[in-house]
């Protein structure tokens, strides 16, 4: 398989590392000062850019008729625009705000474990998440989702990051640490105990491997998914 890889930071790194190791061939490294000459040689694109340029690459690689898998956070402004995008060109798209394969779990996870407590109010809910200082979205991209799951199961209205906020306002504490990968928690309070779930990372790969199998996922398929459907997580 050859990929293209959007952006080529850290985690592009190891992902063509990893991409190596699987037996793939990468034939476009694209980082912020060079062009998007090769793509239309490649079978699949992974971005793991930064916002500002998440956008682009998923426009080119639609336009172009390259399967995109897309990692990068802080765009959702424009994801239904890319989803319209995707069925117009007939693309193949994938969006993950983490290709973890434990992160996913977490996530089914915590979308039983919300619904479960709905019925208990005396439990107050609140989250933190940890990421490295050269993370520019926070809260990151994750937490936001796992904060809609819990939303959706309870009277939360939204979430925020004050710490001065309503109490019908899920809180997320975002907190920059150097060389932390990424540790998420969510944190069930009562004036009696406290339940906790936490999902930590020790290092990129597991992203990165994620995001590779995601990539041989996607070839010869036509559409809009998610990683519950690379993993085949639909059990509810």
């Amino acid at each position: 398989m050859k990929i293209a890889l959007l952006g080529y930071g850290k985690m592009g790194k190891v992902i063509e590392r990893i991409a190596l190791e699987r037996g793939h061939e990468i034939v476009l490294r694209k980082g912020s000062s060079n062009s998007f000459e090769g793509l239309s040689n490649a079978d699949v694109a992974i971005d793991f850019s930064v916002p500002s340029a998440a956008v682009g690459h998923i426009s080119e690689c639609l336009n172009t008729n390259v399967p995109i898998v897309s990692g990068t956070t802080g765009w959702l402004n424009d994801y239904d625009q890319m989803v319209n995008l995707c069925n117009e060109k007939n693309g193949s798209f994938i969006y993950g705000s983490n290709f973890s394969l434990g992160v996913n779990l977490f996530f089914e996870l915590n979308d039983y474990l919300s619904k479960m407590m709905s019925k208990f109010n005396q439990y107050s809910v609140s989250m933190e998440e940890i990421h490295h200082t050269q993370k520019l979205d926070a809260p990151s991209g994750t937490a936001i989702s796992l904060a809609k799951d819990i939303i959706k199961n309870s009277d939360y209205s939204n979430w925020t990051i004050d710490e001065d906020h309503d109490e019908n306002e899920l809180f997320i504490d975002a907190k920059r640490i150097e060389n932390v990968p990424g540790t998420h928690s969510v944190f069930y309070n009562s004036t009696v105990d406290t339940i906790e779930i936490k999902h930590t990372a020790h290092s990129r790969d597991g992203f990165a491997l994620g995001s590779v199998i995601a990539a041989e996922w996607i070839l010869g398929k036509k559409g809009v998914f998610t990683m519950r459907d690379v993993l085949d997580l639909d059990i509810r």
